[in-house]
This record gives C-alpha cells, structure tokens and sequence, in this order.
C-alpha cells in the first residue's frame, strides 16, 4: 500500500547553501556501459582525484548498491529500472546535500537514463558513455560473467542476450578501450573544469 497522507517538510537550509559551504557545485556524474567497460575503475579514480581537490564526493556502485538498498533487486526488465529509479532519487538527495556524486552502473536503457536527468535540475546530471568493445569487454571480464553468459550460466546479461542501448547525447563519450586510465580520468576533470563544476 502507497503512502498517501504525506507532506514534504522543507529545510532553512538550502543546496545552494550547502554547495556555498562547501565551495563547489553539486552534480551526478553518471557513468553508463558495458559490464568491464571500466566504469568503477574509472569513477573510483575520478573521485579519488576530486577528493584530493577538496571536493566532498561519494560513489554509488551497482554491485555495492545491490548489496544492501537494492539487494531485493534481481535483473528483470523492471527490476532494471526500479533498480535505476531507487539510486536516481539517492543521487537527488545526494545533490541537494551539496556533493558530487558519482554512480557506476549499466544502466542498458536510455528511458531510465533520461528518467534520472529529468529527475534532476538543470546541469545536474552528467551522462558520461564509458565506451568499450563488446570483444575488448569480454577479454577483459573481471568478474568472470562473460564466461557465464555465453555457456548459459547467466540469463539477460547486458551485451549478450539483453540490450544495451547506446547513449545518444552524453555529456561526454570516454573510450577506454583506446586510452589509458590516465587519459580517462583527465578527460571527465577537464570536462568539469571547463564546464564551471570545479573553481
């Protein structure tokens, strides 16, 4: 049963206060691709750098989210996007609480993207493609689920035997089948440099 008598009990303090004090914007930089694109990798160096910075962050991962908030989730169609539904309004809280927050995840469906960018203010969300070859995905396989997909282990894996849906205008395309992780991350900080989120 759907809560119904509910009000929204506002805050004296404001994002814009939040993003004051802590002397930056806040934004989701959403790092959508393949499994074994190099999304964690990339955002946990990202982070790490911004971090560095002084820019207060936070990472949401797919597989870290599944262990707990999302844990009741499996991998259906509609799980996907409820999965994706849940960690686009955590990442709106995130926002308003004035941090850049960085989530990993496949997301394979350009209408859950965009129902998380809609969700968002303007320039609040950064679509980011982490761009890989299926083949390159695959010879990688860090957790061993290509091998699992393609003996029958694994149904509706994302590449394999369930669609995912290419980004058809990211904030930034990142090919990390073709750069280093070096050249990766300097692209996403150049990217929020240019762009006003980093003074």
């Amino acid at each position: 049963m759907k809560a119904t008598n509910i009000v929204w009990h506002p805050s004296k303090v404001t994002k814009e206060d939040r993003q004051k004090l802590n002397g930056h914007k806040s934004v989701v930089l959403w790092f959508t691709g393949l499994s074994g694109a190099g999304k964690s990798t990339l955002s946990v160096e990202v982070e790490k750098e911004l971090h560095q910075r002084g820019i207060r962050t936070y990472i949401l991962d797919g597989d870290n989210i599944r262990h707990g908030l999302n844990k009741d989730l499996g991998f259906s169609a509609e799980d996907r996007k409820e999965n994706i539904r849940r960690i686009g309004e955590v990442a709106k809280l995130m926002v308003d609480a004035g941090i850049v927050t960085l989530t990993a995840f496949i997301s394979p469906y350009r209408e859950d993207r965009e129902m998380v960018r809609q969700l968002l203010g303007e320039k609040e969300f950064i679509e980011i493609y982490v761009k890989c070859s299926l083949e390159e995905c695959e010879r990688r396989d860090p957790k061993g689920l290509y091998k699992k997909a393609r003996a029958g282990e694994i149904k509706g894996f994302t590449g394999i035997d369930d669609p995912y849906e290419e980004p058809e205008n990211p904030e930034l395309v990142v090919e990390t089948d073709k750069q280093t992780l070096e050249e990766s991350v300097k692209q996403v900080i150049t990217y929020l440099e240019e762009n006003g989120y980093l003074k």
